[in-house]
């Protein structure tokens, strides 16, 4: 891969020694990886330069993980993966709420972590749903495949490389009930996981398309079950 074509990551991470490994596990992967410990300075490089992809320790100085996302996703659609400390379920959740794609748990295995940057880097680029190209409508909610943008009501969403998937996956295949297990194999492609990480992005999708949130009409819950999409129009 040549250097004009590789992948940037930014790596922000306050123990040089996890971040040694980690930028060097990256880098044997071929991506150009630079490495901050302070979130402020990692939210300015990352707005004034945006990378590929961050690698975002959620315990850090001054500004922690969460507020640099939190900021991070309201100027750039960078996407995020979040290191979280074993056991921290309800930080790992608010971080899935607050914008992170996806995050791996210390202590990790570098070879886990390069595998989830490439994961999420398909997804960001479009992989997944490039392989059927077109336009999916419904009613005012337009998802342009190609150009990898949502329009409602002729204002554009923006919607990160995890919810984009979801929302054309559910799309392409409308009233029709999927487990969350389901929905983490296909669209995550995981065979295993939290699938409170699928619950996470079903109520970020919510809360950009559905006209009330709580009541979801294109999004429903089927209970015992998982979700599955109801079109706004007949089909």
């Amino acid at each position: 891969m040549s250097a004009a074509s590789a992948t940037r990551i930014l790596v922000v991470e306050d123990d040089p020694t996890v971040a040694e490994v980690v930028v060097k596990y990256l880098e044997r992967d071929g991506h150009v990886v630079e490495s901050v410990g302070d979130g402020a300075e990692a939210l300015r490089r990352a707005l004034a330069d945006p990378p590929d992809l961050m690698v975002l320790d959620l315990m850090l100085p001054g500004m922690d993980g969460l507020q640099v996302c939190k900021k991070l996703r309201e100027r750039r659609p960078v996407p995020v993966i979040m290191l979280t400390a074993l056991g921290e379920e309800i930080d790992r959740v608010v971080g899935l709420e607050t914008g992170a794609d996806d995050y791996v748990t210390k202590p990790f295995s570098p070879r886990e972590l390069a595998l989830r940057v490439q994961s999420v880097l398909r997804r960001a680029r479009g992989a997944l749903v490039t392989t059927g190209t077109g336009v999916l409508r419904d009613g005012d909610l337009v998802v342009d495949v190609g150009a990898h943008e949502v329009r409602l009501r002729d204002l554009e969403i923006t919607l990160t490389a995890r919810e984009f998937d979801l929302l054309a996956y559910l799309m392409r295949n409308p009233r029709q009930a999927f487990s969350r297990t389901a929905l983490l194999d296909q669209v995550w492609g995981w065979s295993f996981g939290d699938t409170s990480t699928v619950t996470v992005h079903v109520r970020r999708l919510r809360e950009k398309i559905e006209t009330d949130p709580t009541a979801p009409r294109r999004i429903v819950t089927v209970w015992g079950v998982g979700y599955r999409y109801e079109p706004a129009v007949d089909t």
